[in-house]
C-alpha cells in the first residue's frame, strides 16, 4: 500500500487522545474510534505511520494492533476475558514444581518462590505449590481475589495481561509484569526457567532460540502496551 499522508500527530479528543494522519482521526479494524487514554499511547501510535516510507509496511503497526485489540475485542467482552485469564492462575507454572530431590527443584525454588510469595503478600492471597505434573485446585478465596484485581484493571491492561499470561503461563508473572516497577528481564527469566533448564541439559538450536526471542519481544510490548495506557 502507498503512503497516503504526509503527517502524523496526536490531539486530545474527549475521553483521551488519538493519532491523526494530515488531521483526520484514525480509527480502528472494526471501524470505531480509536481513542486511547494517555498521550504517551497516542503518540506511539502516530510514530508508527510516521516511521512508515513511501510503501506502508503494515506488518510493523505492533501498537496499533494491539490497541485495536483492545478496543475490538476485550473493551465490549470484559468479563469474558477475565474467564479466560484467571485458568492461568489455577494452573500457573510457578506453582508446580520438581520433586524436591530433583536439581531443577533448587533453581525452581530460588527464583520462583520469592515471586509467588511476594505476590501472596501484596494479592492477600495464598497459592497450593505442587510437585509434579498433577493438577491441585488453587484456594477458592485465592481465585476469587484475583478476579477483584482483573476487574480493576483497564481494558489495555487487561490486553495486556492477556498477552503475559499466555506467554509465561502464569498469571502471577503477569500481573506482577504491568505494575510500574517490574523488572521485564527478571520476569521473563522466571517465565523462562524450564526451557533454560532444558537448554542446558540438551543443548539449543536456532530456532528455538529465534522463538524465544520473538516471544520476549512481544512480552515486553505488552508490558509497555500496560505502561503507555496509565
Amino acid at each position: 500500500m502507498k503512503r497516503f499522508y504526509k503527517h502524523a500527530a496526536t490531539e486530545a479528543i474527549d475521553g483521551g487522545w488519538r493519532a491523526t494522519l494530515d488531521g483526520r482521526p484514525i480509527r480502528t479494524a472494526g471501524r470505531r474510534p480509536q481513542i486511547v487514554p494517555a498521550q504517551a499511547l497516542a503518540e506511539a501510535l502516530a510514530a508508527e505511520w510516521a516511521r512508515q516510507g513511501e510503501t506502508i509496511d503494515t506488518t510493523s503497526f505492533h501498537y496499533r494492533d494491539l490497541v485495536d485489540f483492545t478496543i475490538d475485542a476485550v473493551a465490549p467482552a470484559r468479563e469474558t476475558v477475565i474467564d479466560e485469564l484467571l485458568p492461568y492462575a489455577e494452573t500457573d507454572t510457578l506453582c508446580y514444581r520438581a520433586d524436591p530431590d530433583e536439581h531443577l527443584y533448587k533453581r525452581q525454588l530460588e527464583i520462583w518462590e520469592p515471586l509467588l510469595s511476594a505476590a501472596e503478600a501484596r494479592l492477600g492471597v495464598e497459592f497450593a505449590r505442587i510437585s509434579g505434573i498433577m493438577h491441585k485446585a488453587q484456594p477458592a478465596g485465592t481465585l476469587t481475589r484475583l478476579r477483584g484485581e482483573l476487574e480493576a484493571c483497564s481494558d489495555f491492561e487487561l490486553a495486556a495481561l492477556k498477552m503475559l499470561s499466555s506467554l509465561a503461563a502464569s498469571l502471577v508473572i503477569a500481573l506482577e509484569a504491568i505494575r510500574p516497577e517490574a523488572d521485564p528481564q527478571a520476569l521473563w527469566r522466571a517465565a523462562e526457567l524450564e526451557a533454560d533448564w532444558q537448554v542446558e541439559q540438551w543443548g539449543d538450536d536456532w530456532e528455538a532460540a529465534e522463538r524465544r526471542a520473538a516471544h520476549f519481544e512481544a512480552f515486553t510490548l505488552a508490558i509497555s502496551l500496560a505502561a503507555l495506557s496509565r
